[in-house]
């Protein structure tokens, strides 16, 4: 094992070039507009295609396509707009990982359960420290909170 790994090692050294960086493996997730199980089928077999992907998953419910692998999310997005679906970024985030996921800017009602869209503006995603002061007053994790019941 060790002979083989270093040999490995030293073919890894010489082919690769100077300046070339390997891209990274990442997830791209996407939400693309489906009605049947036939552009679920569709939308997956164009996204497999792309050079670089290595699985695509496709949820018809959630309208959500993952594509894990080493392509570009640009790519992937381009690629997915070619079926003629609209097709954009996943906007989604948990809704309890934003502050406040009912503010008008935040809140979707087309977004799946148990998610809220993204949000950049701080004063959406962040609490006040007063507002944290009243949260964690009543909070179960705070052993002097109020326990009036």
């Amino acid at each position: 094992m060790g002979v083989v790994a270093t040999l490995e090692y030293f073919s890894d050294l010489l082919s690769s070039k100077k300046g070339k960086k390997r891209k990274q493996l990442q997830t791209v997730d996407l939400k693309v507009r489906m009605d049947c199980e036939g552009c679920q089928l569709r939308v997956k077999k164009v996204l497999s295609s792309l050079k670089g992907v290595k699985s695509v998953d496709v949820n018809l419910k959630q309208q959500k396509a993952s594509v894990t692998g080493y392509a570009d999310a640009k790519k992937v997005l381009k690629k997915a707009q070619s079926t003629g679906k609209k097709a954009e970024l996943w906007p989604y985030v948990p809704y309890n990982l934003v502050a406040h996921p009912y503010v008008a800017q935040v809140y979707d009602k087309k977004a799946p359960p148990g998610y809220v869209r993204s949000s950049e503006n701080p004063a959406i995603t962040a609490m006040s420290p007063l507002e944290e002061q009243y949260t964690t007053m009543f909070s179960d994790d705070n052993p002097n909170a109020c326990s009036i019941m």
